[in-house]
This record gives C-alpha cells, structure tokens and sequence, in this order.
C-alpha cells in the first residue's frame, strides 16, 4: 500500500547553527534564532524552486536544489517519492559563513518531507531524521542542533549518527559577526593536520567537557571553556580576519570562537559596548532557539 501525500502546503522553520564552539570539533553545536522558512507542495510533476533573501539567484531552482536532494532521500527512505515538488525558500540565514546554512536546508527537506506524508513522524522518527541528515551532510554537528534546538552534542556510531540535545543556560547569550566574504568547509578542512599533539587532544577534551558545563550551568566559565587547540590556529592562516578579531574579543574577556568552518565569528558572552570590530562585520545579536526545525501542515504540527 502506497503513501498517502497531503494536499496541503507544509512549512518548516530551520534555525542556523553554530558547530564545534571552540574545543567541541564536529561534536558540539548550538542552534541560534535566525532562521529561514520553508514550504513545499506536493505536484502532478516537476520539481522547483523559488529562493528569496539570502542566496537568491544562485542556489538552483529544481531537483538540484539541497532542499529537494533531502526531500528525495527522505522519500526513498519511505520507499516512494511523489511525482513533483513546488518548494519556496526564504532565506535568512547567510550562505558559506559557518552558520549551517547548508544544514538548515538538509535539516527543512528532510522535515518537509516528514509532513507531507500521512504519519510521516512516526514512519520516520527524530532519531532517523538525524541518521538521514547527517549522511547527507557528512557529519552531524550542525543537522542536531537545527533539528533538535538548544545546545547539543553528536556523535557516529555502527547505525548513524547521534545526539542529545541539553538546555543552554539563559547566561548564554550568541552574538555573530559576519564578513561579507564567503568560506568552505571543504578547503577550512583541508587546512587540518592528519595528526596532532597527545597534550593538544588532551587539552582539548578538558576544555569540551568544562564547555558542556558552562554552557548548561556556568556561563562565567566560558572564556576558558571555549580554548581550542585542535582546528582554529591551523584554519587562521586562510582566514586572517577571523582570527584577528577571535583574538582582540578574547583579549577583552569575550568568549569567542570561530563558528564552525567560519568566517563567522561567534561570541557567547557580553561584548564590552565600546568594542569596535570594524565595518567589515555585521553584528547580530541572537538567542539559543529552544526548539528545532518546526513542521507545520494538515496532517500534523510538531509545537
């Protein structure tokens, strides 16, 4: 027997994401309150897509379309895929700036293609929705907490990936700021080492552990719970910028890191009001969003 496609439109709201947070490489991630919004409709064929906001012009308008690759995979993980897709995205979150912004499109797919199918949560639960995410991703950091909200920690095992999800205290408070020039994972990647110092993954598996805490129960501990040693000083050549302004917030007291692969940087503590980082940034000023990638349509409403 066939699956039962809804008639309706389905939208999701996909948080951006901060991955690693300094000591925490591709395990921690936070998921922020900037967002972009999602709605797909099931056709009689073809597949498009129309993008507004951030990345509009350039990201492809059909079946290439990150958006709708998750949809397909989710589908074939259903075993049927209906026979067009209309997908509209707005897009806040900016593109290739270490902000899962890539996540939350993998993370809107797989979640629009849960709603549009009757009893879709069910057939495909958070913990198989993380699983398809994150292999299509290629590591879990950013999809956990787009999907889940809050502050999170991944990991992989024989099935897939995994994660729980732990409430930031509300002392956490993300502010970003983001360069007009764009970043990739892939060459910030190529700049890592195959190996590393015993003492410097030792270093860094004390500071993951004592940001676990801080972010969930001190906030006063951030600054030195947020040192890294095992991706950020081999990334800062590429990224100079970066680096810079990652040293002169530190410098002041600021708990800063690189968000993700950058260039983004992200503070989780107050920022001394006379900092002046430059007019190359734009600072925003976020929250930790609680919630997750929300699904919304006819046949069912995650609230």
């Amino acid at each position: 027997m066939g699956l039962t496609f809804a008639t309706d439109p389905v939208t999701v709201r996909t948080p951006a994401t901060s991955a690693n947070l300094g000591p925490g490489f591709d395990a921690l991630g936070l998921a922020l309150t900037l967002y972009d919004d999602l709605e797909a409709t099931v056709t009689d064929g073809g597949f498009t897509v129309t993008v507004t906001g951030e990345g509009a012009g350039e990201l492809p308008g059909d079946e290439e379309h990150l958006v709708v690759r998750a949809m397909l995979a989710t589908f074939d993980e259903l075993g049927e895929r209906p026979a067009g897709l209309s997908v509209s995205c707005v897009n806040r979150i900016p593109q290739a700036r270490g902000l899962g912004s890539s996540s939350a499109a993998i993370v809107g797919g797989v979640q629009l293609a849960r709603g549009l199918v009757e009893d879709g949560l069910r057939l495909i639960d958070d913990e198989d929705a993380l699983r398809i995410a994150a292999r299509l991703e290629g590591h879990p950091d950013n999809v956990a907490p787009c999907l889940l909200g809050g502050f999170t920690i991944a990991w992989n095992e024989g099935a897939g990936a995994r994660a729980v999800r732990l409430a930031a205290h509300e002392g956490v408070r993300p502010i970003v700021f983001v360069p007009a020039e764009r970043g990739y994972t892939a060459s910030a990647r190529a700049a890592l080492p195959f190996e590393v110092p015993h003492r410097d993954a030792s270093f860094n598996a004390g500071r993951a552990a004592l940001l676990t805490h801080a972010i969930t129960g001190d906030p006063a501990l951030l600054l030195p719970a947020t040192e890294d040693r095992l991706h950020q000083g081999y990334r800062a050549e590429s990224m100079p910028g970066t680096a810079s302004l990652v040293a002169s917030l530190r410098s002041v007291g600021v708990a800063a890191v690189v968000s993700g692969a950058g260039p983004t940087v992200l503070a989780l503590s107050e920022v001394p009001a006379d900092f002046q980082p430059g007019t190359e940034w734009r600072v925003e000023t976020l929250g930790v969003d609680a919630r997750g990638a929300l699904v919304k349509g006819s046949m069912v409403e995650l609230a």
